[in-house]
């Protein structure tokens, strides 16, 4: 593996895995009042529009740091839309 490829692997490791601890709060307690929908929303398009970018560049740093990233993204969106449709608030 050249040093470019291991240098973006390592730099989306680094931002993909800056969401873990967030994600892992919300499966542990369930609670996503401090989450804004709006951050998630620009989250997952700035997730979605890399993921594609990375395809486009057959880019694997790019697009492997954006697919788990889109993972943790969805994952703390959905509870979030769920949430505000259970206690109808934002």
């Amino acid at each position: 593996m050249d040093p470019v490829t291991i240098l973006g692997l390592t730099a989306g490791c680094c931002s993909t895995f800056a969401l873990a601890p967030q994600a892992f709060k919300v499966w542990q307690t369930q609670q996503v009042d401090q989450l804004s929908i709006g951050m998630l929303g620009l989250m997952i398009t700035g997730s979605m529009l890399w993921l594609s970018y990375g395809l486009l560049r057959s880019d694997i740093s790019i697009v492997w740091a954006n697919a788990v990233a889109f993972l943790f993204i969805i994952y703390m969106l959905t509870k979030k839309v769920n949430d505000m449709r259970q206690t109808g608030r934002r």
